[in-house]
């Protein structure tokens, strides 16, 4: 019985010292808890929820050297959280509260977090911590989406960004970018432990993580190799789950635009139960989320902005080399087809094959005009989504028993299956399609025009409205197996906690596209009449039986559904990439200093990652037009050691509060490129209670993935600027090939920043943090545009990654990683936040509180020097990194109603930083720094709300609204044709091209 009544108190004290990860706003106290058995079931409660827990007695002159960190404002919500317990407050000055029995002496323990287990405020490395109190009020449908919103990160991959990319492999994926430094510099964790790759280029996708359990999202904003790991070159982001749950607890959830579409719905159901006298614990969860998408483009803001050359420019007649105007079509493009060159360009095909002369507006430089019939040509409103299908499944299962005292077995196992379906852009071909003058096709008014002009040919281009646009779906199925054990040893009396963990990780995926056969559909585009009449290709006169059905692109209706069947194919990737992982931690305080114990933790992992998988025949040849999915045949191991310590140097001195030293050393041996070691250096320092200054320095690395090691020649469709042909925009094949013999990036990482807690203002804190990441030797490939600009301005030596045909146009650009020179990402992160509770201004009335956090980041450099052009930034693109981007939250909790409101948004950025912009004097245009008329555009901010009602103890409803003014997203006009932003207008990285939408509710837990 006396157990059981102090395990009431250790539940709530540990429970207390746990909300300090979750809670950024509150006050950090120490806490003082009566010996056994209150700390036996500390212990038992903290070793559950991975703390590790250190007890001691105080020492000859009676100081307490081991402490409970907690997070409590006030010695009224102190005499709450006690209340029925037992235990009593003897002291209490608003940094450290004594609580005691009659029966039972003083005593004192530690819970420390991390590899070495700390709170984010104590910790050297800065920490942002998203709650689940947080995560409850966004109610987004996918959690991957509210942790993108954070300003620390940058430029992350989603399902609607990613739409468009047909050939990349990843669509459909949610990839945590921080500092725009790419998604594969950041480590996504599970509980600590890593997740498989889910696409071929090496993402983690966030929407893997069963979110109905997660407690806690921690962020570690700086390099944290040496702690965790390779790819933690710009940090980690670490989903918690509530493994301890006991109940049931579950969610329904709908949601709709302002629209009347992208309607979705997420329902969860989640169980944990303890049994065997509470020496086992069960844990079963499941969910599943759907939104239907949104089919097409049904928003009124699009207005065919785009970047075009201005066809007045001389190199010295003062104008902008590039122009920027709304209203912007195609000259070498339509539904149907559309004469390009010659005496007849213009000439459309319209609807039933009726031909028709283009307008071409007020200004003309292929392939873009402004103005005139520009709706017509324009494609950007056409059949690509803005937000594709997504059906998502999970399920979680633990079990773990103690099979000794202090030894505990478990074992976890989790299915995740992802479903993506999205309609993308059309098949386009910017000219290049040769109809000859016998074509079966042609109306015979335009054949009579062809005779009168001795044309025989005629040069067209097309979307292909009869095709639509090109329809992708993929599948991702996560397998997640674990086997552990864990515990608490005493050696020379010492108690160290360690844990034991095998996990096999199986992530299979399927990429399926839609699209044309190339070879196919140029034959049948040339279509003939035979002696009696009947339209047959041309090749089959030379092949007949060859099975090929004629096309008719030359208007807009007329395709046969017979044709579309011959031309179109099905272009796929099947891969699994397996990943074991054998890893063995221990943690312990062997020893202490004058001031305090030091706390240590050391370990080993062996990781084995491989992937294979199989393609169809066409892809393996480059036969679509887009897909052409290629598998990847590889493996490597690695294996390392780890090494992390924390040692206090001074304690309640005269001239410090406290100061600590974090240090950690990781040995890595890699199969494929040798052995590295990562390093981290942090020392926290705080002169007064109320005031923490930290600094870290770090050595950081990422080794190449396996799409970077072993691609056997990624090939995706793009448009790219010719300069040899007049900066002339069209098609080419891009393929991207493996590098095995890429070495590691290195990267050096320096973090200093302070923390305010002041005890005048309980609640309040601050913190500021400086970090620069410079990554050398980054892994990465040099871009198409960079590669041909190279080569027309005299590189001879990558002229041979590209390939042209005997008209002199490219076909062909070959992309391979290779160590360039440097990546740099600084700038300055910053968080206010304030915890009040209405009890101090009801005079002690009330039981609610009203809590406010806001987060910035200010951007100072995000560049790259790949070694052979001058640096390049994008910090402030409006594709790159915002100069600012910021989230601030005020939520008002009382009784059974909760509310937030919540403002985010970002800065104003500009095109490109290489552009100059100027409308008259300008200079003249070089390919480095080209001259344009507008180069900005807008920022945003959007305001969300969000309301809950609790109608029982175990009931709530709730509801929430996203973008709440209903802000468009800015005009943005890309340059190129390109294709996703460049097609619709707007960049989807940072603004909201849903629109206001709607989501609402019903909670339980019982």
């Amino acid at each position: 019985m006396l157990f059981s009544q102090y395990r009431a108190a250790a539940t709530m004290v540990a429970a207390a010292a746990f909300s300090c990860a979750t809670a950024a706003q509150a006050q950090t106290h120490t806490f003082n808890v009566p010996a056994q058995p209150v700390v036996t079931g500390v212990k038992e409660l903290a070793r559950q929820a991975g703390i590790q827990i250190i007890v001691t007695s105080r020492d000859a002159e009676g100081r307490t050297t081991n402490i409970v960190r907690g997070t409590l404002e006030t010695r009224a919500a102190l005499d709450a959280l006690l209340a029925g317990t037992g235990l009593v407050v003897r002291s209490f000055d608003g940094g450290t509260a004594v609580l005691g029995t009659d029966d039972l002496a003083d005593t004192s323990l530690v819970v420390t977090a991390s590899r070495v287990i700390r709170n984010g405020y104590s910790a050297p490395t800065p920490l942002t911590v998203l709650g689940r109190d947080e995560i409850d009020r966004s109610a987004q449908i996918n959690l991957a989406e509210q942790i993108s919103r954070l300003p620390a990160l940058a430029g992350s991959n989603n399902p609607r960004n990613t739409a468009s990319n047909i050939s990349g492999g990843f669509m459909g994926i949610s990839a945590l970018n921080l500092r725009n430094l790419g998604a594969t510099r950041t480590l996504v964790l599970l509980d600590g432990q890593r997740l498989p790759a889910a696409s071929l280029n090496g993402l983690v996708d966030a929407n893997s993580i069963p979110s109905a359990l997660v407690k806690r999202v921690d962020i570690v904003t700086g390099g944290a190799s040496a702690a965790w790991g390779s790819d933690a070159v710009a940090g980690v982001v670490n989903f918690v789950l509530d493994k301890d749950f006991t109940g049931v607890k579950g969610e329904v959830q709908g949601g709709i635009t302002t629209y009347g579409d992208n309607k979705n719905y997420r329902v969860s159901l989640s169980a944990g139960t303890g049994f065997a006298d509470g020496r086992g614990h069960l844990l079963v969860s499941g969910e599943n989320w759907y939104s239907e998408g949104i089919k097409g483009m049904p928003r009124d803001w699009y207005r065919g902005r785009k970047t075009l050359f201005n066809p007045a420019y001389t190199a010295t007649n003062g104008q902008p080399e590039h122009i920027v105007r709304d209203g912007v079509g195609y000259t070498t493009v339509a539904p149907g087809a559309i004469v390009t060159r010659g005496p007849l360009r213009g000439l459309y095909f319209g609807p039933g094959g009726t031909p028709g002369q283009l307008n071409y507006g007020s200004v003309v430089n292929d392939p873009f005009m402004v103005g005139g019939d520009w709706r017509y040509t324009d494609f950007g409103s056409g059949p690509q989504n803005l937000d594709p299908e997504i059906s998502h499944k999970s399920v979680f299962a633990r079990l773990s028993y103690e099979v000794a005292d202090r030894v505990n077995l478990f074992g976890e196992f989790s299915y995740v299956q992802a479903k993506t379906k999205t309609t993308g852009t059309p098949m386009f071909n910017f000219g290049g399609l040769i109809i000859q003058r016998d074509n079966a096709f042609l109306p015979e008014a335009v054949r009579q025009r062809m005779i009168d002009l001795g044309e025989t040919s005629l040069n067209v281009g097309s979307w292909n409205s009869a095709i639509g646009g090109i329809v992708t779906e993929t599948r991702h199925d996560l397998y997640r197996y674990a086997i552990g054990a864990d515990g608490e040893v005493n050696i020379l009396g010492t108690d160290w906690a360690w844990m034991i963990r095998g996990n096999r990780n199986v992530s299979k995926f399927l990429n399926a596209t839609g699209v044309p056969i190339t070879a196919n559909y140029n034959a049948a585009i040339d279509a003939v009449r035979t002696t009696s009449g009947a339209i047959i290709c041309r090749s089959t006169l030379a092949n007949p039986g060859n099975g090929c059905v004629p096309l008719n692109i030359l208007g807009t209706g007329v395709a046969s559904s017979a044709a579309l069947d011959y031309v179109i194919g099905r272009s796929f990737l099947n891969a699994k990439i397996t990943q074991g992982v054998v890893s063995a931690t221990v943690r312990g305080a062997p020893f202490s200093t004058w001031a305090g114990p030091v706390s240590l933790a050391f370990g080993v992992e062996h990781r084995r990652e491989e992937e294979e998988g199989e393609s169809d025949p066409l892809s393996l040849r480059n036969s679509y037009w887009a897909g052409n999915y290629k598998p990847i045949h590889g493996a490597y191991t690695v294996k390392e050691a780890f090494l992390e310590m924390v040692v206090p140097l001074a304690e309640r001195t005269s001239w410090a509060h406290a100061l600590e030293l974090n240090g950690a050393v990781r040995a890595t041996d890699y199969s494929t490129s040798g052995y590295v070691t990562t390093w981290k250096a942090g020392l926290t320092y705080a002169p007064v209670p109320d005031i923490r200054f930290r600094v870290t320095r770090s050595r950081d690395i990422r080794a190449g993935n396996l799409s970077e090691l072993f691609q056997a020649g990624q090939t995706n469709t793009t448009t790219l600027v010719d300069p040899a042909k007049n900066n002339q925009s069209y098609t080419v094949f891009q393929t991207t090939i493996g590098n095995p013999v890429v070495n590691p990036e290195r990267a050096d990482t320096f973090n200093i920043g302070a923390t305010v807690q002041p005890s005048f203002v309980p609640g309040l804190f601050a913190s500021v943090d400086y970090f620069d990441i410079q990554v050398k030797e980054a892994i990465a490939s040099l871009s198409a545009s960079t590669i041909i600009n190279q080569c027309h301005t005299g590189n001879t030596s990558l002229c041979s990654l590209i390939v042209r045909n005997a008209d002199g146009f490219m076909t062909d650009v070959y992309l391979r990683p290779i160590n360039l020179a440097r990546q740099t990402a600084r700038g300055v992160d910053m968080e206010l936040g304030y915890r009040l509770p209405l009890s101090s201004i009801s005079g002690g009335a009330g039981d609610g509180t009203l809590s406010f956090r806001a987060l910035a980041t200010r951007y100072l450099e995000s560049s790259v020097d790949n070694g052979i052009n001058p640096p390049t930034s994008n910090l402030g693109e409006n594709t790159g990194v915002p100069t600012w981007r910021y989230l601030a939250e005020i939520a008002f909790d009382k009784g059974p109603i909760s509310f937030s409101v919540t403002g985010r948004g970002f800065s104003d950025g500009v095109i490109a930083n290489s552009f100059i912009e100027c409308s008259t004097s300008c200079p003249t245009s070089t390919t480095l720094n080209r001259t344009i008329d507008s180069n900005r555009v807008d920022g945003a901010f959007y305001v969300d709300l969000s309301m809950s009602f609790r109608l029982t103890d175990g009931v709530k409803i709730y509801g929430a609204i996203d973008n709440v003014a209903n802000k468009a997203p800015a005009p943005y006009a890309p340059s190129g044709t390109g294709i996703g932003s460049a097609q619709i207008g707007i960049s989807q990285t940072y603004y909201d091209v849903i629109g206001r939408a709607f989501r609402a509710g019903v909670r339980f837990q019982f």
